[in-house]
């Protein structure tokens, strides 16, 4: 897979708390926290809006959007 460098902005308190997972050793650094948090939600959203007809995801847009 093809990697490429993103920069974000994170409350500090984010920043703790992946800290903390690494120094517990149940993450070797601040990049895999992220791509793992970002295929779960990514995998979570793209189920939920596969099982939406046009019609349903139209209307969670719009109220999405307002």
């Amino acid at each position: 897979m093809s990697m490429r460098i993103v920069t974000i902005n994170i409350p500090f308190s984010y920043m703790s708390a992946i800290q903390s997972l690494i120094d517990l050793g149940l993450y070797n650094s601040r990049s895999q926290i992220v791509r793992e948090a970002l295929k779960e939600f990514l995998d979570k959203e793209l189920d939920f809006t596969q099982d939406l007809t046009p019609e349903t995801f139209k209307k969670i847009k719009s109220v999405q959007c307002q």
